[in-house]
C-alpha cells in the first residue's frame, strides 16, 4: 500500500509540472520596434509564479542578430525579469561552430560586431568597416567617401577565411562591394579576382528576414533582403550561384534544434521530471516563425516530441490582408517571402493555432495541455 500511494503522489506531482516549452517570438509578438504590446503584459502574468520564476521552461528566439543577448534580456526587463540564457538570437548557434573560432572572420551588419563575436568564440574578428580603412580604395560608390588623394594601402595577407554575416548592415554598397571582393579573391581583396576563387570562402548567415515589424504601419527590409542583394550580385558577376556553409535563424532547424535544447536545459535546472514533449512556438511571420516551426516539427516525427505552431496577429501578419490566408490553395497562390534555399510547400505556412495576440496563445496553450500549475 505505500508503494501504491507514493506512485500515486508522484503521478500527481507530474501532473503539475510542465511537458511543454514556449518558444517565443520578440518582435511583433511581444514588442513593436521597442514599444510593448499590452497583450504581452498580460500573458507574462500567467506565466511566472509569486516568486517571479516561470513556470514552465521559456525561450525567446529572435532573428534579431545586432547585440549581444544580455542586451537583449536588458531591453526584455521591462516586460519581465529573464536570464540571458534564455534569449537566443540568430547568432547564437554560432557557439557550436568551434571550427571557425580561431580563424581570421570577416563580420558584416551593425551593433557592436567586434563584442558579439568574441562573445561567440570567435577569436580573430575583422569588421567591414576596419577592411574599408585598410583598403579605402574599394570603397567607391559614394563619391564623398572616396580619397581625396591616392592613398597607400595597407597590405593584409589572408584578410579573411571565412565571412560571418550577423545582420543587415547600415552602408550596404560598402558591404556588398567588400564582401563580394573577398569572395572573389579568396580573401585578398585588392588583388584581381581570379578564376580559382570557386568554391569560394565559407559563408555563414543569420537571419533570412525578408521583412519585419516595427513602428512603421508596413513591414521593413530585413537581412534576408541584404542577403538576397549579394547572391545576385555574386551570381550576375560569376554565373555561379553563392553557397552557404550554414544559415541560421528562424526558419533553420539547427535554430530550433538550439532552442530544444535551452528548453531542455530549463527543465532539467528545475528539477521538472516531466519529460518535454511539445515546443509550441510563437511568432507573427508565416514564412519564418510558422514555416520554421512545422519544418522542425516534420523533423521531429520520427521522436516523441513535437513542435506546434501559433501565429499572432499583432506583427507580419495581418488576417486582413492576401498574405498568407489560412487556406492551403490560398497560400500556394501567394509569393514564398523565404529564402532561396528553403522549398516552398504551402503545408509548412499553415499554423496549427490563429489567434489575436500573445496573450490568447498562452490561454490556448494552457487549455490545450490541461496544465493547471501550482
Amino acid at each position: 500500500w505505500i508503494i501504491s500511494d507514493v506512485a500515486f503522489l508522484k503521478r500527481v506531482q507530474l501532473r503539475g509540472l510542465p511537458s511543454f516549452g514556449f518558444l517565443f517570438d520578440i518582435d511583433g509578438v511581444l514588442v513593436r520596434g521597442r514599444t510593448p504590446i499590452p497583450a504581452a503584459r498580460a500573458a507574462f502574468r500567467k506565466l511566472v509564479n509569486p516568486q517571479g520564476q516561470f513556470l514552465v521552461p521559456v525561450v525567446f528566439v529572435t532573428n534579431a542578430g545586432d547585440c549581444l543577448r544580455q542586451k537583449k534580456a536588458e531591453q526584455l526587463s521591462h516586460l519581465l525579469g529573464i536570464s540571458q540564457d534564455q534569449v537566443m538570437m540568430s547568432h547564437s548557434p554560432l557557439r557550436m561552430f568551434k571550427r571557425y573560432h580561431e580563424k581570421c572572420v570577416l563580420v558584416s551588419g551593425q551593433g557592436p560586431l567586434l563584442d558579439i563575436a568574441q562573445d561567440l568564440g570567435f577569436c580573430q574578428p575583422i569588421t567591414i568597416d576596419t577592411l574599408r580603412e585598410k583598403r579605402p580604395l574599394l570603397d567607391a560608390v559614394d563619391h564623398d567617401r572616396r580619397p581625396n588623394v591616392l592613398v597607400s594601402e595597407i597590405f593584409v595577407p589572408n584578410l579573411s577565411v571565412s565571412v560571418v554575416l550577423f545582420g543587415e548592415p547600415v552602408r550596404w554598397e560598402t558591404s556588398l562591394q567588400l564582401i563580394i571582393d573577398v569572395l572573389l579573391t579568396s580573401g585578398y581583396p585588392g588583388n584581381p579576382y581570379g578564376q580559382e576563387s570557386y568554391p569560394h570562402l565559407p559563408v555563414l548567415a543569420c537571419n533570412m528576414d525578408l521583412m519585419w515589424v516595427a513602428e512603421a504601419q508596413s513591414p521593413r527590409f530585413g537581412h534576408g533582403t541584404f542577403m538576397v542583394c549579394l547572391e545576385n550580385i555574386y551570381k550576375k558577376i560569376t554565373g555561379k550561384d553563392l553557397k552557404y556553409e550554414a544559415l541560421m535563424g528562424k526558419p533553420s532547424r539547427l535554430t530550433y534544434q538550439y532552442a530544444e535544447h535551452l528548453i531542455r536545459a530549463q527543465a532539467l535546472q528545475r528539477s521538472w521530471e516531466q519529460p518535454i514533449q511539445t515546443l509550441y512556438a510563437v511568432g507573427d511571420n508565416v514564412m519564418t516563425d510558422v514555416y520554421g516551426a512545422n519544418l522542425y516539427n516534420r523533423y521531429l516525427q520520427e521522436t516523441a516530441a513535437r513542435c506546434s505552431s501559433v501565429l499572432v496577429c499583432t506583427g507580419v501578419y495581418d488576417p486582413h490582408s492576401e498574405v498568407a490566408l489560412p487556406s492551403r490553395d490560398s497560400i500556394a497562390q501567394n509569393v514564398f517571402h523565404g529564402h532561396r534555399d528553403f522549398s516552398f510547400d504551402p503545408a509548412l505556412v499553415e499554423p496549427d493555432h490563429i489567434v489575436p495576440d500573445v496573450d490568447a496563445a498562452v490561454d490556448l496553450v494552457f487549455q490545450l495541455e490541461n496544465f493547471a500549475p501550482h
